[in-house]
């Protein structure tokens, strides 16, 4: 306490040394300032499966330099933000409507950073693959590290850019794409882009919406409507969900359009904002209510086919859009195992320096069986999320599945972080409250749970994509290390188990089977993360010769997968008490502190 005066109360009888030791505030150092990826072996074992020896010697001081900006100046500058949120300047001196969003300096100088650094940027893409090295594995670090930081910065930089760069190159008029190239050309993580789904009449329900589009001049179209809840507000590019005037009013006569901020001719385009959202969390991202009045729009379809009846072009717009929000949904799980990674180095690094009972935190057993279990949780999250990005092909219910469990991952994670940190942790200096205002978000964006839900029914119902999931699965799990055969052998069972499940799910009446699919979407994800880490196992076995994503992997079948019979696991081997030490030090390195990089 040498760096603080000496208070009356620091001189009370039963007060010393001892005891003001334990609220000495140099003690609490959290997360920022560490390089989130030097202090982060599993995201290193991750990088040295996908890249190789040679691509991670490549590759490492990259991502080096990136631990050190994401640890240092993008999380100091996401709680100014934080505190200093973007504004709405509404009006111009001469009161003309001009509907400008302000961010805060603190954001311009953190997006200025990201995407100079971004490992989506083209000619970072093109040096990796000049190396012979894989940038994908890259790309989802990158969002894993920023996702620690930030989610509302990663929405603002991330909201849609593949969506309006893929639809744009198929089908906007020449001109346009080259106006959409020179917006995205440091890439899609730039902030320029946008997508508007939301109104009023209804958030998920897509038929209920009332936006309007009118055919105008030539190839452009005049776009009429009120979008409730827009995110990246300030951004260049927007897709946009209307109705064509004279289609059908439902979801078969919705089609995606491009509306930019500017007019082809240079005017400010139709684009009016009514206010910022005030919202809970993710105060880094402007959420708007955004008014289109005559704005000029392009149509993200076959212009040249004919049109069905009550729908613009061919009719499948709406379902290339829903497409690529497969990709935004592993955008969101990335998000949420972002805010369960955070929360558990903060609780690590809390519980190491808090003494309670006379011992430090990370001591007692209580404690540790928590700390044990967020580790295990987070890291069958991360094996979702790599999987999701990095299989090949993509499974269809994937990333419904991944979000699913990721999402909500990131609530209860910083919920247990706040508690961990006891009512300092419920305090707004204290760095987990804002994850927890943030996380809260994930099971939102692109589709709460019941929607994912509904998605997985539908892809089972009309792709058979539950076929693949479960060869997957069979192909994960057929790589498990030798030598941990009951835990091999739990999760072949279930496998055949869920093949039952689903089987019995498919003669259930419809809306039984409908309620029904909550709980088992659950058993497919806790399934799918159990044969991920015994692959990730088997691999280590293999390539590094230890063992404890093997423990990982046990620790979290017996806790998803396992019959926990009558005393409900009480008898159980307590590895995760033994071998906490194994579990703690492979997930947070913290036995010295590297500081992040000026």
């Amino acid at each position: 306490m040498a760096s603080y005066l000496i208070e009356p109360v620091d001189r009370l009888p039963f007060g010393g040394p001892d005891k003001a030791r334990r609220y000495a505030s140099e003690r609490y150092q959290g997360a920022v300032g560490l390089n989130w990826y030097t202090c982060d072996p599993t995201l290193r074992f991750l990088m040295r499966r996908h890249l190789g020896a040679g691509g991670l010697e490549w590759a490492e001081p990259r991502l080096v330099e990136l631990g050190a900006l994401m640890g240092g100046p993008i999380a100091e500058r996401a709680e100014e933000t934080d505190r200093n949120p973007p504004r709405l300047e509404k009006y111009d001196r001469w009161g003309r409507d001009i509907s400008q969003v302000v961010m805060p300096p603190s954001f311009e100088a953190a997006r200025a950073d990201l995407v100079a650094t971004g490992f989506t940027r083209p000619d970072f893409r093109a040096e990796a693959k000049a190396a012979d090295v894989d940038p994908a594995p890259l790309s989802v670090a990158w969002s894993y590290l920023l996702d620690q930081a930030d989610i509302g910065m990663a929405c603002a930089l991330g909201t849609g850019g593949d969506m309006v760069v893929g639809l744009t190159e198929q089908f906007a008029p020449e001109d346009v794409k080259a106006r959409v190239r020179e917006l995205f050309a440091a890439g899609e993580f730039s902030g320029e882009a946008a997508q508007l789904l939301t109104e009023r009449s209804g958030g998920s329900d897509l038929g209920a919406l009332e936006s309007t589009a009118t055919p105008g001049d030539g190839d452009s179209w005049r776009l009429n409507g009120f979008k409730w809840f827009a995110s990246n507000a300030n951004g260049s590019a927007f897709v946009v969900l209307a109705k064509p005037e004279g289609g059908v009013d439902g979801v078969r006569g919705i089609a995606p359009f491009l509306v930019l901020r500017e007019r082809r001719d240079g005017s400010r385009n139709g684009i009016r904002i009514r206010r910022l959202k005030d919202k809970l969390g993710t105060r880094s991202v402007a959420s708007a209510e955004i008014e289109f009045t005559d704005a000029e729009a392009f149509l993200l379809a076959p212009s040249s086919s004919a049109p069905v009846e009550g729908q613009a072009g061919d009719g499948k717009g709406l379902a290339r859009m829903m497409e690529l929000t497969n990709g935004a949904r592993l955008g969101i799980a990335t998000m949420g195992l972002g805010v369960a990674r955070r929360s558990l180095v903060e609780a690590l690094c809390y519980a190491r320096a808090r003494e309670a009972f006379g011992a430090p935190l990370y001591e007692q057993p209580l404690m540790r069986r928590k700390l044990a279990e967020l580790i295990v949780e987070t890291e069958a999250a991360q094996a979702l999320v790599f999987d999701g990005y990095l299989s090949r092909p993509r499974l269809r219910i994937g990333a419904a599945l991944i979000k699913l469990r990721a999402a909500r991952l990131g609530v209860t994670a910083a919920s247990d972080a706040i508690e961990i940190h006891g009512g300092n942790g419920y305090i707004e200096q204290w760095p987990v409250a804002r994850l927890l205002r943030d996380a809260q978000v994930n099971p939102i964006w692109e589709g709460g749970d019941n929607i994912l839900c509904l998605d997985v029914r539908r892809a089972m119902e009309r792709e058979q994509a539950h076929l693949p999931f479960l060869d997957r699965l069979e192909e994960a799990a057929g790589r498990a290390p030798e030598g941990d055969g009951a835990t091999a052998g739990l999760v072949q069972r279930r496998i055949g188990d869920l093949r039952e499940a689903i089987k019995q799910w498919q003669g259930l009446d419809r809306a039984t089977a409908e309620a029904r699919l909550y709980p088992l979407a659950q058993y497919m994800a806790d399934v799918y993360a159990a044969a991920l880490l015994l692959e990730q196992a088997g691999w280590e076995r293999s390539e590094l010769g230890t063992d404890r994503k093997a423990l990982v992997a046990r620790l979290y079948a017996g806790a998803r997968l396992a019959d926990r019979g009558a005393l409900r696991g009480i008898d159980a081997p307590s590895e995760d008490l033994d071998r906490f030490k194994d579990l703690a030090d492979g997930s947070v390195f913290l036995q010295s502190r590297p500081r992040a990089l000026a």
